[in-house]
């Protein structure tokens, strides 16, 4: 293990420090995840939780990512629902793409005006990079269609002969785990205590908690409303047009200024270190 300097002990007891305060305030272990979701990244996660000397019921996950792999994301799912019966996303910047996802695991998420979440389109690795998927399968039903007109262009037919019938067919099944894994974690954790309905007060079946969580999944995964893959999508969005409950962090100020301090600092020490992924818990960092 690397012996930090003064200054970084200094840094890694105060984030430490604020930590444990966000999880007092959520009565829950506090942990941050700030990183791409590239493959391996579960398995920090895992040592990261299974460091913790004692453990709550519920666990807080301040959450930043630009997105990435589905798959990587149900195993830290698993991880995390396997240790924890409660748990608390807090979205202070961004979550998007697979982290919009990872979010939806949720029992609470929790935002202010400035956060926010993305379309559901989940990244491929292609030739040492990530990219999203849905916009490959929009390129090829746009081009294929112009074929079956007769319109393509000698360019666009040339690109039409590119395309790698296996990739798209890679890139459709992780459009739909992304969606089947909103659906299921939906009814099973946000939508759990959702019992009556808030207009008719009617009870609130199982059927009606998947219905919901379809209508969002299909939602957040239609590229004709989002345009970009990285278009944020805010609180207000979120609770105006998918009907989805977000809980403000402004309307528990102790625990917001907990999370500005805490993502604050921990965002400076990761841009000083050049950090590209960053895990951080109690006992872990």
């Amino acid at each position: 293990m690397n012996t930090l300097l003064p200054v970084d002990q200094r840094v890694k007891d105060d984030l430490t420090r604020l930590l444990q305060n966000i999880g007092k305030d959520l009565s829950a272990d506090g942990m941050a995840i700030v990183s791409p979701i590239y493959p391996g990244l579960e398995n920090r996660v895992r040592y990261a939780l299974e460091a913790q000397k004692t453990r709550q019921p519920g666990l807080a996950i301040v959450l930043e990512t630009p997105g990435g792999v589905v798959e990587v994301v149900e195993r830290m799912v698993a991880t995390i629902r396997h240790l924890y019966s409660d748990v608390y996303f807090i979205v202070p910047n961004r979550a998007m793409s697979a982290g919009t996802v990872f979010a939806m695991a949720g029992d609470k998420i929790l935002m202010d005006y400035f956060s926010c979440l993305g379309p559901i389109d989940p990244q491929i690795e292609k030739d040492g990079k990530l990219v999203p998927a849905l916009s490959y399968l929009l390129e090829f039903e746009r081009l294929n269609a112009k074929a079956e007109k007769g319109s393509l262009t000698s360019a666009e037919f040339a690109l039409l002969e590119k395309l790698d019938l296996a990739e798209l067919h890679q890139f459709q099944q992780a459009r739909e785990l992304s969606v089947e894994l909103l659906e299921r974690w939906l009814s099973a954790y946000k939508f759990k205590n959702w019992t009556t309905t808030s207009s008719g007060k009617k009870p609130v079946t199982p059927a009606l908690k998947k219905q919901r969580a379809k209508e969002i999944a299909e939602l957040l995964s239609r590229n004709e409303r989002w345009h970009s893959h990285g278009r944020a999508i805010g609180m207000d969005t979120l609770r105006n047009e998918l009907n989805l409950q977000i809980d403000n962090l402004a309307d528990t100020p102790g625990l917001h200024k907990n999370v500005t301090e805490y993502f604050g600092l921990l965002s400076d020490y990761i841009r000083r270190e050049k950090h590209t992924s960053f895990v951080h818990t109690e006992e872990y960092f």
